[in-house]
């Protein structure tokens, strides 16, 4: 049997039971559920990241040894790719956000705690997704501060995310999902928070190191903003483990949308609505 919750114009569909083993041959990993939704977001957001990348090496726009990410994301052409790819992930990252919350919700319809932890953690992701597109959208050449409270939001609230459903995952256990998910985001959380610990502490080392686009191996600070780049990809790669968590437990639940009309016309009023209801002219 499964637990339904309604979804606006539809319903999400948990499931408590095993697949039938007809139904897994059948299909491939990310066929099953909504697991192609963590899937798409991690792919598509490390893809983000390496082919800018790629393409500002190329055109020799940043050193090849580990630049910032937002450095491959500052200059023509490769920031048109790295802002139009980033928006595409804020929008996946909210659809998994969104159904990552329907699912705790579905599933512990009865627990208080847990649904004000899940509630608090869906809108820390809806803040971390509007963060990221900040990221996208203002280049740190041009508009530090913007990039910089970008940055925060994304990694800042996102870490707390992932600390809110790493609590959610132990109270959870071992009814919901075994402990193995809860120790395996536990140790990601331990990843991320190690990663802005650095990331905060080694960035403090470059002079200018916001704004240098090319390095010097023998300036002061070069070893310093080794560290800090290292650990901003860390952090960033933190999250993309994160989420490949929820391919498992998405695997369990569906979506169905279905259209509900008002009436048999887009043209009618509502009073018309009320008077074709009652029988009733309309004066």
């Amino acid at each position: 049997m499964g637990a339904r919750a309604r979804v606006g114009i539809g319903w999400v569909r948990v499931s408590h039971g095993c697949l039938d083993l007809e139904d897994v041959l059948e299909m491939w990993w990310f066929q099953q559920g909504l697991s192609f939704l963590p899937s798409a977001l991690v792919i598509w957001t490390a893809a983000a990241f390496l082919l800018s990348y790629i393409t500002a090496v190329l055109l020799h726009h940043v050193d090849p040894l580990v630049p910032y990410i937002s450095d491959s994301g500052t200059m023509p052409p490769e920031r048109c790719l790295f802002g139009i790819m980033l928006n595409i992930s804020s929008f996946l990252s909210m659809a998994t956000f969104y159904v990552r919350y329907k699912q705790v919700s579905a599933l512990n319809p009865e627990e208080p705690e847990i649904l004000r932890l899940n509630k608090a953690g869906f809108a820390m992701g809806l803040v971390s997704s509007f963060g990221l597109c900040i990221i996208a959208n203002f280049q740190k050449t041009l508009y530090i501060y913007m990039h910089v409270i970008g940055a925060c939001l994304t990694f800042g609230i996102g870490a707390i995310y992932i600390l809110v459903q790493t609590i959610l995952s132990y109270k959870m256990q071992p009814g919901i999902h075994g402990k193995d998910i809860f120790w395996i985001r536990l140790t990601v959380l331990l990843w991320t928070a190690s990663s802005i610990v650095s990331l905060t502490v080694y960035s403090l080392y470059g002079t200018d190191s916001v704004q240098k686009q090319h390095w010097n191996p023998q300036i002061q600070g070069y070893a310093g903003h080794i560290a800090s780049t290292v650990s901003e990809w860390s952090l960033a790669f933190s999250f993309l483990a994160f989420f490949l968590t929820y391919i498992r437990d998405f695997q369990k639940i569906s979506l169905r949308t279905e259209a509900l009309l008002d009436g048999p016309s887009l043209y009618h009023r509502h009073q018309q609505l009320l008077a074709d209801e009652q029988g009733m002219p309309v004066t």
